[in-house]
This record gives structure tokens, sequence and C-alpha cells, in this order.
């Protein structure tokens, strides 16, 4: 495991883009798992700064976002799929047709999730999967639990995970309940991974993530055992360590 200490929220990003856009320039076809939420807008801003200034090309770029609520459509402004076209792939030049990010409104869930896991096996190897982390130590949506999950599935939210999401939508009667997500073992077949954590909220999470047992009742806690992990995180995620 390699951290990276960033000074603050702006620094954190910056790092982050740095790995994802050498991964771009080094492999122009290469596939990215991406994450949603607050973490990771910061690095997607960067990005298409350097891809305005014409330093990066995402047109041979395939991606795999890490899940969706269920019940939300596609262009609910806080579905996911909204999330990536607002904040990345309207303002960079990748292809729609080769951005793959779990359908919310399936009607039948066991499908969906066996439709998304042949996506990712036609895709082949995730060359670098980017993370946040969740309050409570989750990745992607892969909850406390007894034993870690290999493929996607659909997983009942924590409270804590609804909370934390509440600030999102009007009421916290209209948060999901429900996500589909990539398992835990998707994740950890990426060639790299990369997680980004920021702000004194997520200290007690990396902590217990990354300086305590590997155990799925911390999902990110298996990164520990990823041969090319890289943190990065800034001081005051980093405050408890």
């Amino acid at each position: 495991m390699k951290i990276i200490r960033a000074k603050n929220y702006d620094h954190m990003s910056r790092q982050a883009a740095n790995i994802i856009s050498a991964q771009v320039i080094l492999k122009p076809d290469c596939v990215l798992g991406l994450a949603t939420g607050s973490s990771p807008i910061g690095t997607y801003e960067q990005l298409i700064k350097w891809y305005e200034k014409g330093d990066l090309d995402f047109s041979q770029v395939r991606t795999v976002n890490l899940d969706e609520y269920v019940g939300l459509d596609r262009e609910h402004e806080q579905s996911y799929a909204w999330f990536m076209r607002s904040h990345f792939f309207d303002h960079i030049n990748i292809d729609p047709s080769n951005t793959n990010i779990p359908c919310g409104t399936a009607l039948d869930g066991n499908a969906e999730c066996k439709r998304y896991d042949d996506t990712l096996r036609s895709l082949g190897e995730i060359d670098l999967q980017l993370l946040g982390i969740g309050p409570n130590g989750h990745i992607g949506f892969n909850e406390p639990d007894s034993c870690f999950t290999k493929g996607t599935h659909k997983v009942a939210l924590t409270e804590t995970t609804i909370r934390a999401n509440r600030r999102f939508f009007q009421r916290e009667e209209d948060v999901p309940r429900f996500a589909y997500t990539m398992g835990v073992c998707d994740i950890m077949n990426a060639s790299r991974v990369v997680l980004v954590a920021s702000g004194a909220d997520k200290a007690d999470a990396v902590k217990a993530a990354f300086f305590g047992p590997i155990t799925p009742l911390v999902s990110a806690s298996i990164l520990q055992l990823h041969p090319n992990f890289t943190l990065v995180a800034d001081e005051a995620a980093l405050s408890k360590v």
C-alpha cells in the first residue's frame, strides 16, 4: 500500500488526477473504473482542465462505474448516470457507448446484476479503479457484511449510508434504500486501485480500513492486500493515523 499525503482537497484531487492521466496517456484504450460522490469531483474537474488544454484524449477510453441507486432513472438528477454526465462525461471526448453504469430501473434485479457482470467480463481487466470511501468504510456500496461479495449485487443501504447521502435529496425519505454495486472481488481484480479520501469526517473510516484488521465489516480493508493500491488522502482524513 502506498500513501500519498495531500495538504487539502484540491491537492488530493490533483494527485489522483495525475495518476489517472498517466494511465490514459500510457494506454489510450484503457478501462477505467469510476466512482461517484463528492470525493472524486475535484479529480474529474482537474482531468477536464487537462483535456481542455489538449493534454488528454479520452476518445478510446472505456469506463465502468461502481454502482447505481435502485429505482432512479438515468435522467434523475441524483442518479449516478446523471452525476457522471454532469461532472465528467459531458465535458470530455469520451464515446458514450464506451461508458457503463448499472441500470437503476431494471425490472429484474438478478438479470441486471448478471448483465453488468457480463459487461465487466467483456471489457477484460480494469486498468485503474478509482474509489471513494464511505463513513462506515465501504467501497462501492459494499456495506458491512459477513463476507466479501464477489460479483455485482443488489444491496440494502445501511442507515449510516442513508444519512450520509441525505444531503443530496430534499427529504430523507427520498433517499433510495437499495443500490446495485460491483462486488469487492471485481474491485480487487483491477490492475491498480486509487482511493481518495478528504476531510475529518473520513478519518475514522481511513483508520479502520487501512490501519486495522482486514474484515468484511469494513469492506475497504481488503485493499490492504491489493498489490498496487494507492491511498490519496488529505491531512484531515489522515488525522487519526
